[in-house]
Formats: C-alpha cells, structure tokens, sequence
C-alpha cells in the first residue's frame, strides 16, 4: 500500500515529518538541529552550531562557492525526502495523483501559508517567483491605455521585460528610474518620491524587496504607504528576501508579491509561491481565460504538470529552515557578509555597492573592482576569482551605473571561506 500523505497527516502530525507514514522512509537526521539558546547575533559567530548546520550540506569541493544566490541548496534531511517522493511518485504515478494529490497540495499551501503569515486562500504554490511575477504583470486588470507603470534599473531582468511589454498589450507609459549610488534609506525614498510626483499618471509599479543585483533591501512598507495615498499598486518581488530576511510578509503594505522557496528556505528548484490579498484577487485575471470570473487565486496561474515531489518537500525544506530560524539565518549570513565588507570597504580599487545599514542589507553583496563596469571585464575578473584563487563569485549586469560582481556566501560557507575572497580581492587590486 502506498504512503498515506493527505492533507490530514500534514496538519495533524506537524508538519514534513507526518507527511510519511512510514517511518522509515523518513532519514534520522530529519530531527531539529539542536540549537544553542543565544541570541541571533550571539549565535552569528557560534561556529560550533555552524559547523553542525555545514554538515547537513553535500558541497562540492571543487571551489569555495560564494555564489549561492542562484538558488539553495537542499539540507541532507530535505534531500533525503526528495528523492523519498521522487520515488513515490514515480511508482505510484497517476494512482496517487488521481486520488490524493489535490489534497496532499492543499497541506502543502497550509503550511507555506504558516510560514508567510498569511491566508491559505490567498497563496498558490508556482514554479517560482519568474513565473509568478510574469502572471501578476500580465494579469494586473486595472490598467488602461495612457496610464503608466514604473520600473527601476535593479528590478530583475525578467520582470522589466514583463513591464515593457504592458506597453505593447495595454498601451501604457513605461517609465524606467535609476537607483542612487551610493544607496541610501533617504536618497531611495526620496527616488520614489520623485518619482510619483513626476508621473501624476502612475497606476501600477514594480518593486524588489531585496535585489538581486547588489543585495540592497529597499524601505518596502515606506514606498508603499506613499504608493496607497496616490492610489499605486505595487507588485513586489520578494524572491530573495524570503528566508534571508526576518520579516512579516503583511507589514510590507503589498497586496501583489512573488516569491521563491528554492532560495534562501532551501526547497527544491522550482518551488515558489504567488500572494495576492484575498480582497484584490479579482484585479488579477484569471491565466489565459482559465475558469474567467473565479475568485480562487488558483485560477491566476497554470503550471501544468509540476514536479510534484518538490512541492511536496516543502514542508520538510520549512521545518529545516524553521530549525535555524529566519532571523539567526539572517544574523549568521550577516556576519560572513561583513566580515569581508569590513576589510575591503574603503580600500583602493574596491567600491563596495551595498551600504552597512542593517536596515538595507543582509547577506548578497556585490562590488566593482578597479572601476571596472563593462561586462567583459567583469567576467574576465569572475574568471580570475575562479581559475586563479578558488573563489566563485558571478557577474552581474543590471545596475544602471554598470556592471559589479556578487558575492553570496550561504549557511555553510564559514570565516575562512570570505576571508579566502578577501585575499583574493587584496592581490587583485594591488
């Protein structure tokens, strides 16, 4: 007889371990992490508790990765479950997934919805936040021609693609700005502000919580509060900030957000959720005509079929992240951040992009190296980093001031790992 994983034995045995009824299916190191009672920032420099979450990781020792922004990589108990329901649903195919999947999804976005703080009516589990966000854009009904939509240089490359198209499809102004460098609080507030008063006809924007480009985290809930009183919609990436950053999805002021769970919460890839406030479901239409007029956020997305043994191993990727805790992640993730910033801000040759504002930081970072901006120099740089010190970092291009280089060092990567990338960086700007 198969493995029972109905909605019932996710809500009644708490969680991914009630999600096997045979126990055995379930690997020992499932258990929590048995954590130090510290504070988080106490707990950001306990490298005894470190090195035991390091060793719930299979890494590669080919290089030292400090490039773990592309996603996450899953925890041993969280990898052990995977390959458990890969199994699983490999075997029992259409007879599990005609008689108990709806139900084993729905416990799925019960628990998701838990770890968001929000109602399970308004979450639908998608293949992540590109996806996602692509469907919110596309969706947003409220727009009508001559209206404008506003984007910024370090929103994510897929997502002003997005809001470029609107012009074509709903024959808006797409208006583009361009964040400070250097960032700080006041100067992005004052950007948005600037921003809204240069464009009395701006209907809907697009805003990244935490971006991917230089890791700046932008005074969300601010941007919004001002957004609301000129009657603003904001769709919100939140792709890298959930897991890395310890906050209330509710208290940013958001109505639309896409997020990713394969990220910084350690899920499989291609796990990510779309929010949308239970009273603005209707301002996103249904995807592609799908059951039009339905007020299930369900009907905002159509992902066909899913790997649907990784969105069952979200509650387990939950409970191992939940045994860290959001807030000593971010702390811990913190702390190997500046511990290279502090020895390369200020020093010649290296521009550090990303403040030391606690409030708009957390673990990405990213930097230019002697003035250099071009892509191909970058890459050449990441090769150099790569080829000739070990160290993987990546280029990215986005900011509109030029190119930089990323660094985002993960749970397991330790002291000696960034100190490893500030040697590196000492030669290199010699």
């Amino acid at each position: 007889m198969g493995i029972d994983i109905s909605r019932r034995g996710f809500l009644t045995a708490g969680g991914s371990l009630g999600l096997l009824a045979v126990s055995a299916v379930v690997p020992a190191s499932a258990a929590p992490l048995a954590r130090p009672p510290k504070t988080a920032t106490e707990l950001a420099r306990d490298e005894g508790f470190w090195s035991t979450v390091a060793a719930q990781y299979e890494v590669t020792d080919r290089i030292t990765n400090l490039e773990n922004g592309y996603w996450g990589i899953m925890a041993a108990p969280v990898r052990q479950t995977y390959k458990s329901l890969s199994d699983r649903v490999n075997r029992e195919n259409t007879w599990f997934a005609r008689r108990r999947l709806t139900e084993t999804l729905d416990g799925v976005r019960a628990r998701v919805a838990e770890f968001l703080g929000v109602g399970d009516d308004e979450i639908v589990v998608t293949r992540g936040a590109t996806e996602t966000l692509q469907a919110l854009i596309a969706g947003y009904n409220k727009l009508k021609p001559g209206d404008t939509v506003l984007y910024a240089d370090l929103d994510y490359s897929e997502m002003k693609n997005a809001m470029r198209w609107l012009a074509e499809r709903r024959g808006v102004n797409v208006v583009k700005i361009n964040f400070p460098e250097p960032a700080s609080r006041p100067a992005v507030i004052d950007m948005y502000a600037r921003a809204f008063e240069e464009n009395p006809g701006l209907k809907m924007m697009l805003m990244t919580h935490l971006n991917n480009w230089t890791g700046l985290i932008s005074p969300v809930a601010e941007v919004a509060e001002m957004a609301r009183a000129r009657g603003i919609d904001i769709i919100l990436d939140a792709a890298h900030s959930v897991g890395q950053v310890d906050f209330n999805m509710a208290d940013l002021g958001c109505d639309f957000i896409g997020v990713n769970l394969h990220k910084w919460v350690g899920a499989p890839i291609g796990c990510g959720v779309m929010y949308i406030r239970r009273k603005r479901i209707a301002d996103i239409d249904t995807y592609l005509g799908k059951t039009p007029g339905s007020p299930d956020i369900a009907a905002r997305i159509d992902t066909g079929t899913a790997n649907w043994a990784a969105y069952m191993t979200i509650p387990a990727a939950l409970d191992f992240h939940n045994s860290i805790g959001t807030a000593n992640k971010q702390a811990r993730l913190r702390y190997l951040r500046d511990l290279w910033v502090g020895e390369m801000r200020g020093r010649r040759g290296i521009d550090v992009l990303t403040p030391d504002d606690a409030d708009m930081v957390a673990g990405l970072t990213s930097f230019r190296l002697n003035g250099e901006r071009t892509t191909e120099g970058n890459n050449a740089l990441v090769r150099r980093l790569a080829d000739d010190f070990g160290v993987l970092t990546v280029r990215r291009t986005g900011p509109a001031a030029g190119d930089c280089i990323r660094v985002t060092p993960a749970v397991y990567n330790t002291p000696a790992d960034v100190m490893k990338l500030v040697a590196a960086l000492k030669t290199m700007a010699g």
